[in-house]
């Protein structure tokens, strides 16, 4: 079952800056790590991912740079001192709404 768009759009930055937290990764990476790590469930696109990395770039959240890998240039992105901390707000504000929804449809 391929989960609805606005779903994943809601969740990608707390995802994002996770992920980010780990390790430098570039946009593909990103979006396989999404889908391995969920088994399937989230089926992330570029559509999902590119405007979350430009909205959270220009807060100041991540940064990107162009680096080599073997021969092909690829666009890296890392997270910043900034996006750090409001990765610790964002991850914590999503486990409480994912709680809180299971809550609530779990007693439907």
């Amino acid at each position: 079952m391929v989960l609805n768009s606005d779903l994943m759009r809601g969740v990608a930055e707390p995802v994002v800056l996770k992920l980010l937290s780990e390790r430098m990764m570039y946009g593909y990476e990103i979006i396989k790590q999404v889908n391995e790590r969920t088994n399937g469930e989230f089926q992330w696109k570029e559509g999902t991912l590119y405007p979350c990395l430009h909205r959270l770039e220009g807060q100041g959240l991540i940064r990107s740079s162009w680096e080599l890998s073997g021969s092909k240039p690829r666009r890296y992105y890392t997270i910043t001192p900034k996006g750090q901390a409001a990765m610790q707000e964002k991850v914590e504000e999503a486990k409480k709404f994912a709680g809180a929804l299971n809550l609530l449809l779990g007693t439907i």
